[in-house]
């Protein structure tokens, strides 16, 4: 059973009481255990928000006490009301700190409790295979090991708050304009080695629910696959959990979907409870698997609600200054400086004139409006943040794209010129649109739920539209727009104290502009405190300590192929570093990239062979004049393979801090079971004698890394 080491009761009491409830119930009352009622005209009327203003409840059962599901989804924060705005998850991932991911699962957590929510929806681990997905914003990267270690960060954070924490979307959900009908194929060593460790490593952790995504794989939609929901979730991992489907468009087919092991539809019954009532009463489910079902949730909640509370979780938590001083921690550990030629960066806080330039440098952004979007009290612009930063020391001037004459004059008068560029909701993000390869309508399936709820609603025939128009969806530009290119081109060599500072979710194509200006430093969407980290950033109040969770590359066709409109698309093994390494190509950027305002010696890495691990020792040294943070990178290979492999894979990582002057032996472990393969043949894992090579260092990158050989036959 799922990690709660301090709940009052044992697994055999666990079980006694669930199995006294159930047998109680009626079988509507198990039934009805099984969906969630979602009112997004209600909310509307109520709220002027359709969402998840309030959390979406399943019915549990009022008779015998059982309570509700009491959904909130996220990962930026507690979608609900007004909460803390987190950086989006990509940000986090650069931050390659699963100590303050932690943190930030219990900030979540403590929000999540306060507005009466016990279920977190918001541990998105679906890996960047391709930048163009729309949703990279929700996940931590393009590597399986950095995203587990994230993603059991934020679980284990979360739970600690007795909230139920949620992984999704199970699984191969990396598309997002067809989402709903595209079917991804991939042979079953691609599965467990790249695109499922992720989420067993959630499993391991605690995690206590999951949800399923909407696109097919192999064939079936994933919430309706009894390969991923029974075979290698249960059977093969022990998963005693509950799963949940995406919501509306995840379950297609009633009887389909519960034998496979989808054991709750949200956020409304389409498919289930009057669908599934009506299945069972005429034989064609049984109604044991209805019970198996309505265990799961039953021993979730006696866990979850048998465990001490830690705290009283009150409304002054939501928004409280610590978490706001939190959000702006995560914001300075995430920004990553890829770009510094001369030094550039920081800039000289005695500066009197300052250029922000382009039109993001005055808008709150913090990511898309989709299911993820946080209403938080208040956001601060870059522009807003210099301002505080400065007050009356020095003038904040700002210009955007429409403005070339006026900047171009501006940042010849400025003391520095920050030109702020990258995306925004209208760019990427979740997309609800037309499905011309689906029968499926998502307006029609939700009048159908209101339907099966006994509640009248008509104007559901097209889609539910995003907030303020947002397209979303998956990205058409790799790259800037014209406009804010043509703003790098006009002034961005104009100042020798030029940062280009880049806003979005994922990764950014450079090479247009890259040489137009000394200095880049990836910002992200940065949540409600990142105008104010921005320049502790860039006057040098703070370190820059984040790296690249993705690879930049020197051209897209050095990228896998995407599509959004194929019907079926294949994965493989390969993706970011391990395939610009498997085709000879040399990344603009390389994963794990970032530098920083003072310098770090490695020593040559020692390993030391354990049981079942190696240790891997890395003497770590600050030789510059600034105090610092620098992440030591463990990656593995395997000198000669019999079977195909990555080159090298990354297989753990350590964030040091470090004074001035100071040394440390950075020591990270590595398990042996990391270093196996899956064999499609033999159907398990297993481990190939030979020699393998551990390299260590500062990136990805052959120059950044050191080796060692280890015979391990």
């Amino acid at each position: 059973m799922f990690k709660k080491e301090n709940c009052t009761l044992n697994r055999q009491q666990v079980e006694e009481k669930a199995q006294a409830l159930l047998a109680q119930m009626t079988l509507k009352e198990k039934v009805w255990m099984l969906n969630g009622n979602w009112d997004p005209v209600g909310s509307f009327e109520k709220y002027q928000n359709m969402y998840n203003p309030v959390p979406i409840e399943t019915n549990g059962c009022p008779r015998l006490e059982v309570s509700p599901i009491r959904f909130s989804d996220g990962p930026r924060g507690v979608v609900m009301g007004q909460s803390t705005c987190f950086p989006v998850s990509m940000a986090r991932g650069a931050s390659f700190d699963p100590d303050l991911e932690r943190r930030i699962g219990d900030a979540i957590g403590k929000e999540a409790r306060a507005q009466g929510a016990n279920y977190f929806g918001g541990v998105c681990i679906n890996l960047l295979r391709h930048p163009a997905w729309g949703r990279s914003q929700e996940t931590y990267g393009e590597d399986p090991f950095l995203i587990g270690e994230m993603g059991k960060a934020l679980t284990e954070g979360v739970q600690a708050h007795n909230v139920i924490a949620c992984v999704k979307h199970y699984a191969v959900n990396n598309i997002e304009n067809s989402r709903f009908w595209v079917d991804v194929k991939a042979d079953e060593r691609t599965m467990r080695e790249v695109y499922l460790p992720h989420f067993k490593k959630c499993i391991d952790a605690g995690a206590a629910s999951v949800m399923g995504a909407y696109n097919l794989y192999n064939g079936d939609h994933c919430c309706e696959s009894r390969v991923l929901l029974t075979e290698i979730l249960r059977d093969d991992w022990g998963f005693e959990g509950f799963t949940i489907s995406d919501f509306v468009a995840g379950v297609r087919d009633t009887q389909k979907a519960i034998e496979a092991g989808l054991d709750i539809e949200m956020p409304m019954p389409i498919h289930y409870q009057q669908n599934l009532l009506k299945a069972v009463e005429e034989g064609r489910v049984a109604e044991e698997t209805v019970d198996t079902a309505v265990l799961r949730v039953l021993h979730t909640l006696l866990v979850f609600e048998n465990t001490p509370e830690k705290m009283t979780y009150s409304m002054d938590l939501v928004a409280s200054r610590e978490h706001a001083e939190l959000a702006r921690e995560a914001a300075e550990k995430s920004m990553v400086l890829i770009k510094n030629a001369n030094g550039v960066l920081p800039f000289q806080k005695t500066v009197k004139r300052v250029l922000v330039a382009g039109e993001l440098g005055n808008r709150a952004n913090t990511g898309d409006a989709g299911s993820s979007n946080v209403s938080a009290p208040y956001v601060v612009t870059p522009f807003e943040g210099l301002q505080n930063y400065f007050g009356t020391d020095a003038e904040i001037v700002f210009c955007d794209e429409s403005e070339l004459d006026k900047a171009a004059d501006e940042a010849a008068r400025a003391d520095c010129v920050i030109i702020a560029v990258g995306n925004d909701k209208f760019d990427e993000g979740e997309y609800i649109g037309p499905d011309t390869n689906d029968e499926f309508s998502f307006g029609e399936a939700v009048a159908k739920g209101y339907e099966n709820m006994g509640k009248s609603v008509s104007g559901f025939g097209e889609p539910i539209p995003n907030d303020e128009g947002a397209k979303g969806g998956d990205r058409t530009n790799l790259s800037l727009k014209p406009a804010q290119i043509e703003l790098i081109r006009r002034i961005g060599n104009t100042n020798p104290n030029t940062v280009v500072v880049l806003i979005g979710g994922g990764m950014i194509m450079t090479k247009e502009w890259d040489d137009l200006v000394p200095a880049i430093v990836h910002s992200w969407y940065s949540g409600m405190e990142g105008g104010n980290a921005l320049p502790q950033i860039l006057f040098g109040d703070v370190n820059p300590s984040g790296k690249l969770p993705f690879t930049i590359p020197q051209d897209e066709s050095h990228l896998p192929y995407f599509s959004n409109t194929d019907a079926e698309i294949t994965y493989d093994l390969y993706h970011g570093y391990t395939l610009l390494e498997k085709q000879g190509h040399k990344p603009a950027y390389p994963f794990g990239f970032g530098l920083s305002y003072t310098t770090w010696e490695y020593g040559e890495p020692r390993l030391e062979k354990q049981d079942d691990h190696i240790l891997v020792m890395v003497d770590l040294t600050n030789t510059g004049n600034v105090a610092g943070a620098e992440v030591v990178q463990v990656y593995v290979g395997l000198k000669q393979s019999a079977i195909d492999r990555q080159k090298k894979l990354l297989k753990g990582f350590k964030k040091a801090y470090l004074e001035p002057g100071q040394s440390t032996c950075v020591t990270i472990p590595v398990a042996l079971d990391e270093l196996r393969y899956f064999s499609n043949e033999q159907r398990k894992w297993v481990f190939e004698p030979g020699t393998y090579l551990f390299y260590a260092g500062s990136s990805s990158a052959e120059a950044d890394l050191q080796v060692k050989e280890v015979d391990l036959s």
